[in-house]
């Protein structure tokens, strides 16, 4: 009996304290208190920017425990999304309290001054992810480093593989749109699929004269709800036999399902 009371207390004592580990931050609120390093900056307390300030407050938090470049990334990410609702939120006149709008603007240059820090931090970083967004934002030492990832392991997934048909869509069409299907390939099940994946590959093979390919790709696009141009515009720009068509359009529901399902390969494509 004496055992079985043991093992029950030590069981109460783990649930209570894991509920305390889960229940120590319930809100924004007590994680600013608990943290106020992680708040001191912010409009707290401002209807404006709500959503974006406490998406960054709890990244900084990811941060604090886990200072990886990746979540330092995402820090940077959220920072710039706060900081353009701050440019906004900062032209408006509050109708009570008008150091409210002064809070505004300091936390927009708060906004600033993070945003250069964490860029400064990530500066070194060999994340391709980051690379490709140093050299977005005009870094050309950076695109050097991710071009010469290419190849590796890190560089497949859909994303890279768009990143890096973008730079080749100017220089190697033929390139791209490998690098295109090779995004899709590697999508798993039930993907949420970019919309620039597809369209680009009907855009790159009407380019190149292949029509059939380029109604293919725009049927698929249909097929996935993306926004390509109604039937009877793509009836118009590819005109073809109505055997043909109809072959085609089963091809487009054929390769939509197998992106749905994860299982696409490029040569259904071919």
């Amino acid at each position: 009996m004496r055992i079985a009371t043991i093992k029950f207390t030590l069981l109460l004592a783990s649930v209570v304290v894991m509920n305390g580990c889960f229940e120590r931050h319930r809100s924004t609120d007590s994680l600013c208190q608990a943290e106020p390093q992680l708040c001191a900056d912010t409009n707290l307390n401002d209807g404006q920017c709500r959503l974006q300030r406490v998406n960054l407050i709890w990244q900084r938090y990811d941060v604090l425990k886990n200072p990886t470049d990746k979540e330092k990334f995402k820090e940077l990410q959220y920072t710039y999304d706060y900081q353009k609702c701050l440019e906004y939120a900062a032209r408006i006149e509050p109708t009570e309290l008008k150091e409210r709008k002064t809070l505004r603007t300091q936390a927009m240059l708060s906004a600033y001054a993070s945003i250069k820090r964490l860029n400064l931090e990530l500066a070194e970083s060999n994340d391709p992810e980051i690379l490709y967004f140093r050299w977005s934002q005009g870094d050309q030492d950076a695109l050097r480093k991710f071009l010469r990832l290419e190849g590796s392991e890190v560089m497949e997934t859909p994303e890279m593989q768009l990143a890096l048909a973008t730079f080749y869509t100017t220089k190697d069409q033929e390139k791209t749109v490998v690098l295109l299907k090779r995004a899709l390939e590697l999508y798993g099940s039930r993907p949420k699929i970019k919309p620039e994946i597809i369209l680009s590959l009907a855009t790159l093979s009407h380019q190149q004269g292949e029509a059939e390919k380029a109604y293919l790709w725009a049927k698929v696009g249909s097929e996935l709800s993306m926004p390509v141009a109604s039937q009877d515009k793509l009836n118009a720009f590819y005109p073809m036999s109505t055997e043909r068509r109809s072959e085609l359009d089963g091809q487009a529901v054929s390769i939509a399902q197998s992106l749905r399902n994860g299982d696409f390969n490029a040569s259904m494509a071919n």
